[in-house]
């Protein structure tokens, strides 16, 4: 819903309720409708400049030479317009709204933190992770168990093999994104068959196919580079990467009833674990790079305290003990760590929200606010409200004022509703009798909403006068 609303603003140039859906909703700017358009792409073409600025402020994807910034700039209303679009190297990477998952990756492939392997290709170095590629290629897997094994630094100097076209597979293996200059699409098939990753040498045909079909109907364009970025690749991504997770749980905690451990999962050598992590009694069989490099509390706590740590002596790696969580909520972090997924229940989702406070994980409290915000009820709301704005999470705050709003006539005679009115206008500093108050604000916008009928207007000003009676009531002026 938010995201039909959100192209709908952009055909519109209602650059309010953007703001409104990015800030408050953190809806993706860089979404696709059916027609293979974008939101960026509608403001261009219905020449909403303010809105264009701003979508490209807030990271919209059009780089230059791309089939996106093409299509922008030929589908551009105005020259004003195309002029913005050209003077955005972001139309550059660099100002990209990214989510937290994706920018981990993307980073690690850029700068190789804590990296375990060395390709040189050709001369040029690629800083990379075992695991990582174990996961993501049955063909890397099989060199690093087999004619690689033990080995740190690898090195071809085939001369089949490009290294941007290298970069570019790395890329995908890391991201499920790949980008890259057109004349390396052949190189990149060829790898994609080497690796075994038969999908992406679809992927990769399909962007071809894409390229050649705008350049041949909108004369004078020229698309010199390619993008891969289909969904499903952040799918089989996230597959991969949750079989690293599967592998790090207990023995115990993964069973079949049978007692069988499940079948037919692939498996990354157990020598790519460098941490094991004690709850419970219980032993995880971890990676630090997603730990250290994701969290700036297990970045402090594995770097200053490494050598305190007793040792697994088979694996030759440090035994961490964790006893401020339970195995049920570092199972929901471990996940969340690996693949972005923390698969949450109403039973720990509040433990695992202080859990993530706790652990410095901004994205995992704020998954737990989107599935407190799926559980509202009468009679839980205003606690899920106070839970928002104790772990600062507006997302959750306003969606806890959108359920006031279509609930306010049962609201107002809640005494725990009432009490938090009378706190949040308490909590304005130096506040005057007719200063607003936060909460009863959020609610009118709600209220207001898109009134569009006539209908409408009058059942919005039915709940406003509900709002001014709880005041009234209240001896609040507001």
């Amino acid at each position: 819903m938010d995201i039909h609303e959100l192209f709908l603003s952009c055909r519109r140039g209602d650059l309010g309720r953007v703001k409104y859906l990015v800030e408050q909703k953190e809806v993706e700017l860089n979404v696709r409708d059916k027609w293979d358009s974008t939101p960026l792409y509608y403001a261009c073409l219905c020449g909403h400049l303010d809105l264009v600025k701003y979508l490209l402020e807030n990271g919209a994807r059009c780089e230059a030479n791309t089939f996106d910034g093409e299509r922008c700039l030929y589908g551009a209303l105005n020259n004003d317009i195309r002029n913005i679009l050209r003077s955005y190297h972001a139309v550059s990477t660099h100002t990209m709204r990214r989510e937290d998952f994706g920018e981990f990756l993307r980073i690690l492939h850029v700068n190789g933190e804590l990296s375990d392997l060395k390709f040189i290709v050709n001369g040029h170095e690629f800083l990379v992770h075992g695991c990582i590629l174990a996961a993501r290629s049955s063909y890397f897997c099989d060199q690093l168990l087999g004619r690689w094994a033990g080995r740190k630094t690898i090195v071809t100097n085939n001369p089949l093999i490009r290294p941007d076209a290298f970069r570019a597979m790395l890329q995908f293996l890391y991201t499920a994104r790949m980008e890259g200059p057109v004349e390396i699409v052949e190189d990149c098939l060829r790898l994609a068959l080497q690796i075994g990753r038969p999908e992406l040498k679809k992927y990769l045909t399909d962007a071809v196919r894409k390229i050649t079909s705008f350049e041949c109907t909108k004369p004078g364009t020229n698309v010199k580079t390619f993008l891969v970025e289909p969904p499903e690749a952040q799918e089989e991504l996230t597959q991969d990467l949750g079989i690293m997770a599967e592998q790090a749980m207990p023995c115990e905690l993964t069973r079949w009833v049978g007692g069988e451990h499940l079948p037919l999962m692939p498996r990354v050598p157990l020598q790519f674990v460098d941490v094991v992590f004690q709850v419970d009694g219980h032993r995880f069989f971890c990676h630090q790079v997603f730990f250290v490099c994701r969290s700036e509390y297990f970045r402090g706590l594995l770097a200053n305290h490494f050598e305190e740590f007793q040792r697994d002596s088979e694996l030759n790696c440090p035994i961490v003990p964790l006893k401020e969580v339970s195995c049920d909520v570092f199972t929901a972090i471990l996940h969340y760590l690996y693949t972005n997924q923390p698969q949450l229940d109403g039973s720990i989702v509040l433990e695992v929200l202080e859990a993530a406070e706790m652990f410095l994980l901004s994205g995992l409290k704020r998954q737990c606010g989107t599935f407190l915000a799926t559980q509202l009820t009468l009679g839980n709301s205003v606690d899920i409200y106070r839970l928002s704005r104790t772990f600062q999470l507006p997302r959750l705050e306003d969606q806890c004022c959108e359920f006031f709003a279509n609930n306010i006539e049962h609201m107002v005679e809640r005494s725990d509703f009432r009490d938090i009115v009378k706190e949040t206008a308490q909590e304005v500093h130096g506040r005057e009798e007719t200063d607003t108050i936060p909460v009863i604000d959020d609610i009118r916008y709600h209220i207001n909403g898109e009134i569009q009928t006539m209908s409408e207007l009058e059942e919005a000003e039915r709940r406003l006068r509900i709002i001014d009676a709880l005041l009234e009531d209240l001896e609040l002026d507001a």
